[in-house]
């Protein structure tokens, strides 16, 4: 039975908790597939069309592009109410299923504008996705361990981003296919066909509802709401930024990560990169939910911070290093990059409350970053080396680097430094209670001895 009207994330049942945190995660997996996919097809058009590394980054321009453009409009679907967020699956699951399809024709004309035209459509229908589910995992459950579920959720988009990489190098880089895009109509028209079965079965379900409403309501109750503008809530303003940064760093890494391994003079073709690109993949993956465990009891911004740090360190060692030192250094960076998106989503979006929606399509807004840096690093690839251009997305590490330590500065101000995972909301509804408890004391206290007692309490207190 489905919660009642004003349902919080931490007032569901286990078996409704099970059930929604089970179907929705499922959505991770489509777009994971999609990226994964996206970064070989840039070596693939490379050969097929005869296009340079910046002229095949038109395929990040379009797909990430498409977040910066229509996250806005996907976080009006699902605003003001959990209540939408059926609709707003449907839209972007048809969104994903039509981009898919096109690539048919575009494939059988061999139409490199169509491709980029396609995988517009298909950034537009995971925006829709990602602004739906992120938001809706992060609420469903105490805010302590948001970073966690966001974490474990999007690892199996990791396993699925490793999963077409996989698919490519046996598919798009062998024998004849090397130079054919037969096999590319083919992938696309069954990842159609997974937004069709994805669809019918989000159909059939029913989804427990939780309200912004019912989320500022909770932070009423332990005086944590915040009645400031959205324009005012910085720490989603900056997340924006971050998130930005970060993503437009993480796409550019994996955009020429191909190039890279095959340009380090080890001897590594395209079919071995493509296989070397999803272990980087795996590692990611394995990363994030090594993640999963580290968030249960470090805090989520300090960590970002130490992750943050690592990414920037390992980026520069990549652009810097030769031969196999470069490949591991980019394994390495693979792994710390693995908790940094779900946790700037988390903790741009904490605490919003009535915001709650509005931040989410802001912070989803910020993969758009993904668009403009590949560009930029194709460009020096071209003009310098491959090797080299990886100082591009050190750039975006930095900046995220930077937002962490501000997040961790302010929570240190406000409450103390902190190096494990608290329970803010619980903390603060204790404290609350402990409050009340004492104004009723000192409202009943009559005689000198009682006050005595009250005074000695509060103090201890």
């Amino acid at each position: 039975m489905a919660p009642p009207k004003g349902t919080t994330g931490s007032e569901l049942t286990k078996r409704q908790w099970v059930y929604a945190f089970s179907l929705v995660t499922t959505l991770f997996f489509t777009w994971g597939f999609a990226y994964g996919l996206l970064d070989v097809l840039n070596a693939h058009f490379q050969q097929v069309f005869g296009i340079s590394k910046l002229q095949s980054t038109m395929l990040q321009l379009a797909y990430f592009g498409a977040y910066f453009v229509w996250a806005p409009f996907a976080g009006y679907f699902v605003s003001r109410s959990f209540r939408r967020l059926g609709w707003s699956i449907h839209i972007g699951l048809t969104l994903y299923s039509v981009g898919a399809i096109f690539f048919w024709p575009s494939a059988k004309f061999e139409k490199y504008g169509g491709f980029v035209g396609s995988t517009f459509v298909i950034g537009c229908g995971l925006a829709t996705l990602e602004v739906a589910a992120n938001s809706y995992i992060s609420v469903l459950g105490s805010p302590q361990y948001a970073a966690a579920r966001l974490n474990f959720s999007q690892g199996f988009q990791g396993v699925a981003s490793f999963a077409g990489p996989l698919i490519a190098a046996r598919w798009f880089f062998t024998g004849a296919n090397a130079y054919s895009l037969g096999t590319v109509q083919w992938v696309y028209l069954a990842v159609a066909g997974l937004g069709v079965v994805l669809n019918v079965l989000f159909f059939f379900a029913t989804l427990p509802e939780i309200t912004e409403d019912a989320l500022a309501e909770e932070l009423q109750d332990t005086g944590m709401q915040d009645d400031a503008p959205f324009w005012k809530q910085y720490h989603c303003i900056f997340g924006f930024v971050a998130q930005t940064a970060y993503v437009g760093a993480q796409v550019a890494v994996a955009a020429l990560a191909v190039n890279y391994f095959s340009a380090q003079g080890v001897g590594i073709d395209y079919t071995k990169a493509s296989d070397l690109f999803s272990f980087c993949q795996i590692t990611f993956t394995v990363g994030r939910f090594v993640g999963v465990a580290i968030l249960n009891y470090i805090d989520p911004a300090l960590l970002l911070a130490i992750y943050g740090f690592c990414c920037s360190l390992f980026c520069c060692l990549t652009s810097q290093l030769p031969g196999y030192g470069g490949v591991a250094c980019l394994f390495v960076l693979f792994f710390f990059e693995s908790i940094c998106y779900p946790c700037i989503f988390t903790l741009g979006t904490k605490n919003l409350g009535r915001h709650t929606k509005k931040g989410s399509g802001l912070i989803v807004m910020g993969v758009g970053g993904g668009a403009w840096y590949p560009s930029a690093q194709g460009y020096l690839a071209d003009l310098v080396s491959t090797r080299r251009s990886y100082l591009v997305p050190m750039s975006g590490y930095i900046a995220m680097t930077l937002y962490a330590i501000g997040l961790v500065v302010d929570q240190a101000r406000k409450a103390g430094f902190t190096i494990r995972n608290r329970d803010q909301l619980s903390e603060r509804r204790v404290a609350r209670q402990h409050n009340v408890l004492a104004s009723d004391a000192v409202i009943t206290a009559d005689t000198p001895g009682e006050k005595r007692e009250l005074g000695e309490f509060l103090e201890e207190a």
